[in-house]
């Protein structure tokens, strides 16, 4: 038999298990106690019933006249006889026997007391100096069968009380477990964005150590996961001005250089500053959408966000291949629009940077704020995709980007309580890749 793995259902079988084995002893051992008390009480009453009908019986024999045979004493009505007689003399002679006596279960008188047969139990006595003897006798199956109601009078209870019994138990060890239980459910739902200490107050006083001991983890990580993300964003901030100095002096050395291997090295030297400025960008993009609050109390409009964006990276993509879908009206919001236009930036980005590049990149926004970015290109195999919000991943090595763009929009999603999901082939298209980001539930 398999335990039950929650602590409710071990307590519960424990319990109950505990309960029905000292029920059980308990009946067996009234029920034995019931049973010698019963023997005591049937053999008081062979005994009494033997010294009453023997000296009536004497003196009917020695008043009526003695022709040889056994009287039988007659009964009023029929009814089952449990104690049966039989009255003999000296030489074994039946005198008189009731009327359901049968003769073969008293053997022969031998002394005065208690005998047992396979089928009776019989009690003997004497009168006259052993002139008349008389014995007594009951079945064996009506003792048995007394003690076997009596025993099913305390057992069958036992079927129906039980259940009820273990039932309580579970339901009382549910109530006094509740606390634990919604324990367990608040620290199962605190991650990475909810370190909040949780409500231990109402747990018994020997589960609250542990409370305390989850609270103070709790407060070591929120403590830890904040030193990691000012330290992201501090650096990411504080290396824009020597970045930024860096890329001066290379452009300036790449105007005043004549040499071509060395403006070839000024150029690389600017490409590579460059792809650290994006990285220290996203970086702080990254620290912002993880260290802020994602919800504003005012609505604003999505659309306009999304045609101010698109504005400003048409200026960097000479082709303008954004193309918007947008609603007639504005989609109103609470997410914040900081964050919103840091999603919003990098999933244009991916897919101006990765898509192909004479085919132009759709950005939908349906009424009820879901974002779609779409790109063609090739089409991005299912085990890829899924790896593709890992931090620092990317599909094709040699392209521009850091590898966060995907990232910090899941970041940002999970968040605000919304979800992001990667589509190739594109939806309605044979290739591409598609990303959409879906609001909260409202």
């Amino acid at each position: 038999m398999r335990l039950p793995q929650s602590l409710q259902g071990r307590l519960a079988l424990a319990i109950g298990s505990s309960v029905a084995l000292v029920w059980v002893i308990t009946a067996l051992i009234t029920a034995a106690t019931i049973r010698e008390e019963m023997n005591q009480v049937f053999d008081s009453a062979l005994e009494e019933t033997g010294q009453r009908i023997l000296p009536l019986a004497v003196q009917e024999l020695f008043e009526a006249e003695d022709d040889g045979t056994a009287q039988l004493i007659t009964t009023l009505r029929e009814h089952d006889e449990f104690l049966t007689y039989v009255v003999r003399d000296r030489s074994g002679r039946i005198l008189l026997r009731s009327h359901d006596a049968d003769i073969q279960d008293f053997p022969p008188f031998r002394e005065t007391g208690f005998a047992r047969t396979p089928t009776h139990i019989i009690y003997y006595d004497a009168a006259l100096g052993g002139d008349f003897t008389i014995s007594v006798a009951e079945p064996l199956a009506h003792r048995s069968e007394a003690a076997r109601e009596t025993l099913m009078a305390l057992g069958l209870p036992l079927f129906f009380l039980l259940p009820l019994t273990l039932g309580g138990i579970w339901l009382l060890l549910r109530i006094m477990l509740g606390p634990l239980r919604g324990f367990r459910d608040e620290v199962a739902a605190r991650d990475g964005r909810d370190l909040t200490p949780v409500d231990g107050g109402r747990l018994p006083t020997e589960i609250r150590p542990v409370a305390e001991a989850v609270n103070a983890l709790l407060e070591r990580l929120q403590r830890t996961l904040d030193a990691e993300r000012s330290f992201a964003a501090n650096a990411a901030h504080e290396l824009r001005t020597p970045v930024a100095a860096a890329l001066v002096q290379v452009q300036r050395l790449q105007s005043e250089a004549k040499d071509e291997s060395a403006i070839m090295r000024a150029n690389n030297i600017e490409s590579s500053l460059k792809r650290l400025n994006r990285m220290s960008e996203k970086l702080m993009q990254m620290a912002r959408a993880e260290g802020s609050s994602m919800a504003v109390d005012t609505p604003h409009d999505l659309a306009r966000i999304v045609k101010m964006l698109a504005q400003d990276l048409a200026y960097t993509d000479h082709d303008n291949r954004l193309e918007l879908d947008l609603p007639s009206g504005p989609v109103m919001s609470r997410i914040d629009p900081d964050a919103f236009a840091i999603a919003l930036r990098n999933l244009m980005e991916n897919a101006l940077r990765h898509g192909d590049a004479g085919a132009p990149v759709r950005v939908t926004l349906e009424p009820n704020g879901t974002l779609r970015v779409a790109n063609a290109g090739p089409i991005v195999p299912p085990d890829e995709l899924q790896t593709l919000t890992r931090r620092f991943s990317r599909r094709d090595r040699s392209a521009q980007g850091s590898g966060l763009g995907l990232a910090i929009v899941q970041v940002i999603a999970d968040e605000t309580g919304g979800q992001l999901t990667l589509h190739s082939p594109a939806t309605g298209r044979t290739d591409g890749f598609e990303a959409v980001l879906h609001p909260a539930p409202s």
